[in-house]
């Protein structure tokens, strides 16, 4: 059962920069479409039956294209400059996330929306390019996805985190070509720690997935009255 939020208030996080093309709304959506396409494609290409000439033709031809694509490349992935949120809530979006981001063709994508109640949840299907088991999701897979879910749900409360620990329990396999939906919920805030727990349900409500997990702000991110930021010379540490 996903749990609600109690615990301490979460402490200021200190300023971090990151330098990143900003798309407008317009700009984004055509490279979605994009992105969309290579999606297809990469179905197509792991359930295509055409012959050997067939294929060789179409590798030319997508080395073409990528050609063309590369002749202007970003050194990072872009964020959105718009307003994609549940409740109104402005969200820094980053485009190339490959579980939500809609410009990433390794991403569903997932469509994540926040409730008032900070209850964080996303249909989506999987596909070919997913499968683990025979006609099943890759375990793999469906934990990405959920981790993500629980970052979102983390971040709700105030206090954005990295994943220090994930657990994760399978109860029955994850169906392919069928919409899923995946939820999370922050349980409680202790200081630098977020603990959310999640799952993934198949459309007859059957749960496939359950998670939890502990989100930790970097200790030279945070910034308190009693404590100084930490200096980032260990960008591995969190404590």
């Amino acid at each position: 059962m996903i749990g609600e939020t109690r615990g301490r208030p979460a402490r200021r996080l200190a300023s971090v920069t990151v330098e990143r093309d900003l798309l407008e709304e317009d700009e984004a959506a055509a490279l979605a479409g994009l992105a969309a396409r290579v999606r297809e494609l990469a179905d197509a290409a792991v359930l295509t039956g055409v012959g050997t000439a067939e294929a060789a033709a179409v590798a030319d031809e997508v080395r073409a294209l990528t050609a063309r694509l590369a002749t202007r490349r970003r050194n990072d992935p872009p964020f959105a400059a718009y307003t994609v949120s549940g409740e109104g809530r402005p969200i820094d979006r980053q485009l190339g996330n490959p579980v939500t981001g809609h410009l990433n063709p390794l991403a569903p994508p997932v469509d994540l929306e926040t409730t008032p109640d900070g209850l964080v949840r996303g249909e989506f299907t999987l596909g070919a390019v997913h499968e683990g088991p025979p006609s099943y999701a890759h375990g793999g897979v469906t934990a990405a996805i959920i981790d993500q879910v629980l970052g979102v749900a983390a971040a709700a409360t105030g206090t954005s985190g990295m994943t220090a620990t994930l657990e994760l329990r399978y109860p029955r396999p994850t169906p392919l070509g069928v919409p899923l939906l995946a939820e999370a919920k922050a349980c409680r805030v202790e200081g630098r720690k977020v603990y959310a727990s999640g799952t993934i349900a198949a459309p007859d409500g059957l749960v496939t997935v359950e998670a939890t997990a502990i989100f930790v702000t970097p200790q030279r991110f945070v910034t308190s009255p009693y404590r100084p930021t930490a200096d980032a010379k260990d960008p591995g540490q969190y404590s």
